[in-house]
């Protein structure tokens, strides 16, 4: 039906397209801006830089970077929900900052979904599940029979409440059926301090931050959460291959921009980024920060596993009742 009406009303349509590839012809003619909800020097920073870096060479104009920190991501990410929608001003969201706390933060002052505009999936960072060596535990199951008897309860640091940590944590719990009790650190870093000391048994995170102190044994991983193995630990199982299935969890990376942008913009940005992440330079640099580059076919795409992936997290965060007070 539709390929007839098209047919039919030929004079309708073409001023229609020639006006929209005006438009993409002529963006950007101005520098643009991508917002990072977080202070410079993480994870996120470093995956926002390298690719605000290449996509400019990719479009034409500087992009600028802007670290917008605070209040679990919820400030940077509302400084784009509220932003012109004309495609110059877009969000590094991620899995925590963007998602998880939108699920357990009061007050969240936009709709993930209504309020904004899926530009493409960057990729993903799995998480590791790790435990301080002098745990008893060397994979999933062992840690299951281990948790289920253990008094007090294993002790879990997360880098926040409603961090990507912690609801990984919490989904361990809930699957493997065991009481945990989950420790609020302000970061990775102090978290990560305190298990290496063995005051805290473990840790969930991006492989990149904790690799070094696997491989020098201060850190035991046990698992991958995630359905294959990755390339920066490749001899480390994965929580599907040791019967866990409903154990996956990684820190993602996507481009976001407010609500209402014109669709040539949105496709002029994603197929920017998409060259971008096709880069090799782009690639190794990717690899040896734990991500596994896996691109939007189109910004539809994106938006469909936006959909299912809050869904998936939203019954976990609902079953651990998880709230930041």
């Amino acid at each position: 039906m539709r390929r007839r009406t098209a047919l039919m009303l030929p004079s309708l349509l073409l001023p229609a397209l020639a006006a929209g590839k005006a438009r993409a012809a002529g963006f950007p003619d101005r520098p643009l801006h991508m917002i990072i909800p977080f202070t410079a020097g993480g994870s996120n920073d470093i995956v926002g830089r390298l690719v605000a870096e290449h996509m400019s060479d990719r479009l034409g104009q500087t992009i600028v970077v802007e670290n917008k920190g605070g209040a679990g991501g919820l400030i940077g990410t509302d400084l784009v929900a509220k932003a012109e929608p004309d495609g110059y001003t877009f969000l590094l969201g991620g899995s925590g900052s963007f998602l998880i706390s939108s699920l357990v933060q009061p007050n969240v002052p936009y709709d993930i979904i209504k309020d904004f505009t899926p530009i493409g999936f960057i990729g993903n960072a799995p998480n590791v599940i790790t435990v301080n060596p002098k745990v008893p535990v060397h994979d999933m199951k062992e840690l299951q029979g281990y948790a289920a008897k253990a008094k007090p309860p294993m002790s879990f640091a997360t880098p926040g409440v409603g961090t990507t940590g912690h609801a990984l944590g919490a989904m361990i719990a809930q699957v493997l059926d065991v009481p945990m009790e989950f420790i609020p650190y302000r970061g990775t870093g102090p978290a990560l301090t305190d298990v290496l000391a063995g005051r805290v048994d473990m840790i969930t995170n991006a492989a990149a931050p904790l690799k070094p102190h696997i491989e020098d044994k201060r850190l035991r991983a046990i698992a991958l959460a995630a359905p294959k193995r990755s390339a920066i630990l490749p001899d480390l199982p994965t929580t599907v291959e040791q019967g866990f299935p409903g154990v996956q969890s990684a820190t993602w990376y996507a481009l976001l921009g407010p609500a209402g942008m014109p669709p040539d913009r949105v496709s002029r940005l994603h197929a920017a980024l998409n060259e971008t992440l096709a880069d090799q330079v782009v690639q190794k640099r990717m690899i040896e920060e734990g991500v596994e580059i896996e691109p939007s076919p189109t910004p539809a795409d994106f938006a469909k596993f936006l959909l299912e992936d809050r869904q998936r997290w939203k019954q976990v965060v609902d079953r651990a009742g998880m709230k930041v007070e």
